[in-house]
């Protein structure tokens, strides 16, 4: 395996709540899943301790959290590797995370109320001005709040989290795509789109529209795996 050597500045430990261990859990995490440690990239674990100004032992303990959710892969003798990204895994995600959102946005349709409503209007609007602004991080958090709100007004208190967690690998590569303003500015269309259909109360124009949506994503990831097929596992 190749080793990519990068310094990738961290999140202070400050920034985070919890247990040391799990602060630099967050941390390295966050650093994971924005690409600031590129797929393939080594993670030293001496420059870790030195840049958070801690141990050896809570720099381990998170590793060993990240390399059970598939984010690093731990090489006796070599050391602790960003994990690449696999298509097997990718596909398999968004289709588990499709299931939840279209059954989410089908009862939501149903129940949503006017208040409800005016979150998502408010949301959409934040979306466009980040949009105006070429502002792709501040964006994506948007889009990533927006889906979270559909899934909490299903008041399935476990929902988002069972999504986030088939979402992992998933929101990891949707990084790949973001920087395109088109795609950005297609995903808003999209997101307007969903909800339009919410605000109607018309449950098959919301499953149409959240699955025409959660569809682009693997049809542009599978050509960033030709463009970039060193960013992906080859097994």
């Amino acid at each position: 395996m190749s080793t990519i050597e990068i310094s990738v500045p961290l999140t202070p430990l400050s920034c985070y709540n919890g247990t040391l261990s799990s602060r630099v859990y967050h941390s390295l995490k966050d650093a994971i899943l924005s690409l600031a440690y590129e797929p393939g990239q080594i993670m030293r674990k001496q420059d870790i301790c030195e840049q958070l100004d801690i141990s050896r032992s809570p720099v381990s303990e998170a590793v060993t959290r990240l390399a059970a959710e598939g984010l690093v892969d731990v090489i006796p003798q070599a050391g602790t590797f960003v994990a690449r990204f696999s298509m097997a895994e990718i596909r398999e995600g968004a289709f588990l995370r499709e299931a939840l959102e279209i059954a989410a946005v089908e009862r939501v349709a149903k129940t949503i109320n006017d208040d409800q409503v005016k979150l998502l209007q408010r949301n959409l609007r934040v979306q466009q001005a980040f949009v105006d602004d070429l502002d792709v991080q501040g964006f994506y958090q948007l889009d990533s709040e927006m889906h979270n709100l559909i899934l909490g007004f299903t008041n399935y208190r476990r929902l988002a989290v069972m999504a986030q967690t088939s979402w992992l690998q998933v929101n990891r590569a949707r990084q790949l795509i973001l920087p395109n303003q088109d795609r950005v500015a297609e995903t808003l269309a999209e997101h307007k789109a969903i909800v339009s259909a919410l605000q109607a109360r018309d449950p098959t124009a919301a499953r149409q529209a959240t699955k025409k949506h959660l569809g682009q994503l693997l049809f542009h990831l599978e050509a960033i795996e030709l463009d970039r097929p060193e960013l992906f596992d080859k097994k």
